[in-house]
């Protein structure tokens, strides 16, 4: 299953996945692994860290943003 990390509780990362949200104990994530980080989440509820799109989502992200703003420079 894979899944995005929307946010931490507590001792758990709340992990939004197709089917909802899943909480994940943080000594189950990866190293490195932070709010917007996609994971592949197994049977034993341990995630791996899916790097690649991670990145991806993050330069998708980005270019929203940029768009966003270099938009509203013009509306001042």
């Amino acid at each position: 299953m894979r899944g995005i990390i929307d946010r931490f509780e507590g001792g758990f990362a709340v992990v939004e996945t197709d089917g909802g949200f899943v909480n994940i104990p943080k000594e189950k994530l990866p190293a490195g692994a932070g709010e917007g980080s996609v994971l592949m989440i197994g049977a034993d509820s341990g995630a791996s860290l899916d790097k690649n799109a991670t990145a991806d989502r993050e330069k998708m992200i980005r270019g929203m943003m940029d768009q966003l703003f270099d938009r509203s420079k013009g509306n001042d």
